[in-house]
């Protein structure tokens, strides 16, 4: 089964846009388990504009579904969080300082020994590790070399053309990337840019999920739909054919 773990950044920005604790975030992310959600994900950045570090820690005492950290390892304060923490996975995301959200995958050839060494610090923790991806043979093959346990597939360049009609093309090399990874002993997850109306089609054609890590099209969606149905909703379309 994949499961559904949803990414809370966004309840975090609605709440700081005003101060105080509204939207309330370590309830939103105990009422998203309590919907249904498999884990919670989060992806601190330096300037906290949305996830604070102080989050982090709540989040970890409270949530009991998997916890799920993305970002840069080449922030240290970063690390030291992740170390502290120790959730059951951290996700390594090459994010520049200032970004608005992740846009590219790691060059896992080029930046080799450095992500091996990240890895090897992480896992000796008892951290699960997941290396952010495109869907590119070399990268995925360069990932396996770093002993990293999964990859995450950079889903962006599906969304995009699932949604101007090419949903075959779209998938092609998703599948072919999702088959690679399997074969070379790599657990499997994606995201960014999934929503309601791509979800069940990737599902479909990368059986070997494991997991799929889905924030601003689900918060989106809850403004109309409602937390718990939208929740359940995405839930539905990552079920066996």
């Amino acid at each position: 089964m994949t499961k559904l773990s949803v990414n809370i950044n966004k309840l975090a920005t609605l709440r700081n846009s005003r101060g105080g604790n509204n939207p309330d975030l370590i309830q939103s992310a105990l009422d998203i388990e309590r919907f249904g959600a498999d884990g919670i994900t989060v992806h601190p950045r330096p300037d906290e504009r949305h996830i604070r570090y102080a989050d982090v820690y709540q989040l970890k005492e409270k949530i009991s579904t998997e916890f799920n950290i993305e970002g840069n390892p080449r922030e240290q304060k970063f690390v030291e969080l992740v170390l502290a923490v120790k959730p059951a996975q951290v996700t390594l995301v090459p994010d520049t300082t200032g970004q608005l959200t992740s846009d590219h995958g790691w060059d896992t050839l080029a930046h080799a020994g450095y992500l091996k060494d990240t890895v090897a610090l992480f896992q000796a923790a008892g951290i699960r590790v997941s290396i952010f991806v495109d869907p590119v043979p070399g990268m995925i093959e360069g990932a396996a070399a770093t002993g990293t346990n999964r990859i995450e597939l950079y889903t962006e360049g599906y969304a995009r053309l699932f949604a101007a009609g090419r949903a075959a093309e779209a998938v092609a090399p998703y599948a072919a990337a999702a088959r690679l990874a399997k074969s070379a002993g790599l657990g499997l997850n994606a995201g960014h840019d999934l929503d309601r109306f791509n979800l069940a089609y990737l599902k479909q054609h990368l059986p070997q999920l494991d997991e799929v890590s889905i924030g601003h099209a689900l918060i989106c969606d809850a403004i109309y739909l409602g937390l718990e149905n939208t929740v359940q909703l995405y839930k539905r379309q990552l079920q066996e054919i």
